[in-house]
């Protein structure tokens, strides 16, 4: 079966200005999470990457310490234009969003324990957790391309789903555990295709 997503013209920033404005249209966007907005900002509006690509790139970001969509703007910005590339990038995650934050931890100082604030917010986790599903479903394509199938990778999801929201491991233990799991059986795998 071809695979379509490559078939689409394939974009990059075209200036350090690009570069900011895209990071800061994602980050306004990001509230309770940027897996969603990231996928459809950079894969499906901007076209910087394939879903196969940004799934690769987004699992870099996330065992990077610190936030996975700056680790992302890191890695971006580097890519394209090296250390102003970075920069850019940075300013871009971080600005408008400090703005924002701060306005918003001035109010919510004022109204936090408002039970229509309380309420609010618990709907907002809700949806931030449909996004996150909605994004791995609509990314669950790519697998069918991994060197260890989507039947291999379902496997390791939900183990990583039972032992950090059922058993509550620590996603650290977690990461290196399934992570180093992960790697080796992919290692494997692409050694023997290389061999056959």
């Amino acid at each position: 079966m071809a695979d379509t997503s490559r078939s689409v013209e394939r974009t990059q920033p075209k200036s350090l200005a690009d570069l900011f404005v895209s990071f800061t249209v994602l980050a306004l966007q990001g509230f309770g999470g940027v897996l969603a907005v990231a996928q459809r900002e950079l894969v499906e509006r901007k076209r910087w990457f394939t879903n196969e690509e940004f799934v690769e790139e987004w699992a870099v970001a996330q065992i990077m310490p610190g936030p996975n969509v700056v680790n992302l703007a890191v890695m971006i910005g580097g890519r394209y234009f090296g250390v102003p590339g970075v920069l850019a990038a940075l300013a871009g995650i971080f600005t408008a969003p400090l703005v924002v934050v701060l306005s918003l931890a001035l109010l919510y100082a004022q109204f936090a324990s408002h039970p229509g604030v309380i309420g609010a917010l618990r709907g907002m986790g809700a949806v931030a957790a449909g996004l996150v599903v909605a994004t791995g479903l609509r990314l669950a394509s790519s697998l069918k391309n991994s060197v260890m199938g989507i039947a291999l990778n379902s496997v390791l999801g939900v183990l990583g789903f039972i032992a950090v929201a059922l058993l509550r491991w620590p996603l650290i233990y977690v990461l290196l555990g399934l992570g180093s799991v992960a790697c080796v059986l992919a290692y494997r795998l692409l050694g023997r295709e290389a061999r056959a």
